[in-house]
Order: structure tokens, then C-alpha cells, then sequence
């Protein structure tokens, strides 16, 4: 998907994992955007939302 603007909508969050940019989006509100390591970092939805698909992060 190089060179191009794609949309990728998925439940499992593995599949977005490497994706530029990625968006939380509940009830049709953003709730957070950034890569997947910032959200991380910041431990917010994203990383809740890891957290429980995956198991404890160490």
C-alpha cells in the first residue's frame, strides 16, 4: 500500500499494528490518533484495547 492513501477498518488490532496513522473511533466520535507507538506510549484506548485482545504487555 505504498504511495497511496488507504483506509483499513479491522476489529482485530493486530492487523493495523503497522499501519502510519491510526484512529479510535467509538460511537462515531475520534476518541484518539496517532501511530500505533505513540498511542501506546500514552496507554490509552489503543493500548487498553491491546491489552486485552493479547494479554499483558511487558
Amino acid at each position: 500500500m505504498k504511495n497511496r492513501t488507504s483506509f483499513l477498518v479491522a476489529h482485530r488490532l493486530s492487523t493495523i499494528r503497522y499501519a502510519d496513522y491510526i484512529m479510535i473511533i467509538s460511537d462515531g466520535e475520534i476518541l484518539e490518533s496517532r501511530n500505533h507507538e505513540s498511542l501506546m506510549q500514552k496507554k490509552g484506548q489503543d493500548y487498553k484495547m491491546i491489552v486485552s485482545q493479547m494479554g499483558k504487555i511487558n
